[in-house]
């Protein structure tokens, strides 16, 4: 089975599970995210991203109540490290700085952290709260730090239960063109 293949039979099969306290599934968390970024017409390699971004939870060995309620999944690693071998920095990049975004986010924002679902501001505990306005500043001179914060923002406006998408399948050539 080659890299695409596996990928929509991931989100197919461990895609239906819960994602995280939220009302929707994972795989419908990913399409909703890669539909934002085309409404705002993001670089192919930026859908991607939005639609691969949490793959780590879909990889990942813990129980789906202890990640990301008790536990940090740490499932932007997880995810790196699975598509970086297999796809370009414009999308492993964004992916592994997603959660860094919303620390980011959160310190520079304050509107953006009165966004976030309980869920949310959970998991942002679990993986170390907001940043301090120096790591804001290093974060933000990060390579791919800017598709990241467009990803975050997209991530958490996607858990709209029954919002219209596209299918796994429909994203299938998009991440075909994009496997290295």
């Amino acid at each position: 089975m080659n890299t695409v293949d596996t990928l929509v039979d991931l989100f197919a099969t461990r895609g239906r599970a819960q994602y995280g306290h939220e009302a929707i599934s994972q795989t419908e968390h990913a399409l909703q995210t890669a539909s934002l970024a085309e409404v705002e017409a993001a670089p192919s390699p930026l859908v991607a991203a939005a639609l691969l971004h949490d793959v780590g939870h879909l990889l990942h060995k813990l129980d789906a109540e202890v990640a990301g309620w008790t536990k940090d999944d740490r499932h932007e690693d997880i995810g790196w490290a699975y598509l970086r071998t297999r796809f370009a920095p414009a999308v492993f990049e964004p992916v592994r700085l997603h959660v860094n975004a919303k620390r980011y986010l959160c310190a520079i924002e304050p509107a953006y952290f009165a966004l976030l679902s309980q869920a949310s501001v959970r998991s942002l505990e679990l993986q170390g709260g907001r940043y301090s306005l120096a790591a804001a500043n290093e974060f933000r001179r990060t390579p791919f730090a800017a598709d990241a914060v467009r990803l975050r923002r997209w991530d958490e406006r996607a858990k709209v239960p029954g919002a219209p998408t596209k299918t796994i399948r429909d994203y299938a050539a998009l991440l075909c063109s994009l496997n290295s």
